[in-house]
């Protein structure tokens, strides 16, 4: 899988970046918990880690850039969380059989802190996509934080997700008003399905009177035709600089005939998109 071997590379960066009390304390934690098979000392651990562990900026210097690394760095991850990630894998790695489901069911029993770095670093534990419960029952909820750390920045959901359930997601994060330029893989994700979804969510603002996030209408490129179409027309009519944009991004990247001839009436933003000064990233700038 993209992020095997995950464990040693956490322990490396561990090595380097925990003092001498926080490394003796993890490592016996890990090694008691493996040798007696105990779930609730696992439990007890991961909920201390916020105790032992003191929250710092990660060193990576010196580090190949790895995905593992370069994940960690994107993350932004601190100690406590490489911390808490580095003792699921291990206890993993020791016998995943016993400790899978006690992972599971970590969601039903974490703060709001530890099920965040559960979800932010789950791409990384072993037989990731065996934990994809945890994740897909972690979009029932309304925290933004805890919904931001499967769906945002988050590989997982493009790996892993079933379409029923990355549409799900994409849904879910509209409907929250979260930043949908950070939802990863939106191309390769884009299905009919979620053509529809989209399209009949956007009616259903527009019949209230409200707006909606431009960008949602990313993953529509290769569906257009009939209402999908008729709604690009109308946000080339739109007052809305952003949505006449993202209306030209949506037809130049579709493979649709007549979404090709749309874009030929605004020759203005066809030129823009071909300068690159128009992209998906420059849409709200």
């Amino acid at each position: 899988m993209p992020y095997s071997n995950s464990g040693d590379i956490l322990s490396e960066i561990l090595e380097k970046n925990g003092s001498k009390e926080e490394k003796q304390w993890i490592f016996d934690k890990i090694d008691l918990i493996v040798q007696e098979l105990s779930v609730k000392k696992f439990y007890m651990a991961y909920t201390r880690c916020a105790s032992k562990v003191e929250k710092r900026v990660l060193d990576f210097k010196g580090f190949d850039e790895n995905k593992t690394v370069a994940y960690l760095k994107e993350k932004g991850a601190n100690t406590l969380e490489l911390a808490r990630t580095f003792m699921l894998v291990r206890i993993l790695e020791s016998n995943f059989d016993f400790f899978e489901d006690k992972v599971r069911n970590i969601i039903g029993i974490a703060d709001t802190s530890e099920l965040e770095t559960l979800l932010k670093y789950l791409v990384l534990l072993p037989n990731a996509g065996n934990f994809k419960f945890a994740a897909v029952e972690a979009l029932r909820t309304n925290i933004a934080t805890i919904f931001d750390a499967i769906a945002m920045n988050n590989p997982y959901p493009a790996l892993y997700f079933n379409t029923q359930q990355w549409n799900q997601m994409y849904l879910k994060a509209a409907f929250m008003q979260r930043d949908l330029s950070q939802i990863v893989a939106v191309d390769k994700m884009a299905n009919k399905e979620l053509a529809r979804i989209i399209s009949d969510y956007a009616h259903e603002r527009w019949a209230a009177s409200r707006t909606i996030d431009p960008e949602f209408w990313r993953p529509v490129s290769n569906f257009l035709e009939g209402q999908t179409l008729e709604d690009m027309i109308r946000l080339f009519e739109s007052d809305n600089p952003i949505e006449r944009n993202a209306a030209a991004l949506v037809c130049y990247h579709s493979d649709k005939s007549k979404a090709k001839e749309l874009l030929d009436g605004y020759p203005s933003l066809r030129n823009e998109i071909e300068k690159e000064s128009l992209t998906w990233k420059t849409l709200k700038r």
